[in-house]
């Protein structure tokens, strides 16, 4: 095999993700809006076409007073690296109304602890808004 300046860099790339590391954060400012109050927040979340659905963080939740529903049935969360979460089950659920690109929908965002990020919008709702990002 030829090792050329591309080559290197495709490799690099592969043992990146093997690590779990993203090669690029892409990030977007969203309007989140508690349900029960009514007020709302501007905050950065990352982009994930890797995260299957919507993740809060839940130190953040419960600093910005989100009110916590129970799920039916806790969910196991696998990492990137394929390992199940270290923080457990997925137990917890907000309802929010998310702002984006002068539309506002009413969803449900998974909480769970330990969480680098506030939120994590994943594939269900990038499949569904297709944004344009720069």
């Amino acid at each position: 095999m030829e090792i050329n300046a591309s080559t290197f860099e495709l490799e690099r790339s592969k043992k990146e993700i093997r690590k779990g590391k993203p090669l690029r954060k892409v990030t977007v400012k969203i309007g989140l809006e508690r349900i029960d109050m009514h007020e709302g927040i501007t905050v950065e979340v990352l982009l994930d076409s890797g995260a299957t659905g919507l993740v809060m963080s839940l130190e953040f939740a419960k600093k910005q007073g989100f009110k916590l529903k129970k799920l039916e049935r806790p969910i196991n969360m696998r990492n990137v690296d394929g390992l199940f979460n270290k923080e457990g089950l997925i137990e917890n659920m907000v309802e929010v109304n998310i702002y984006y690109q002068g539309h506002r929908e009413r969803t449900e965002i998974d909480v769970i602890g330990g969480q680098k990020w506030i939120v994590i919008l994943g594939m269900l709702w990038l499949a569904y808004h297709n944004p344009e990002i720069d």
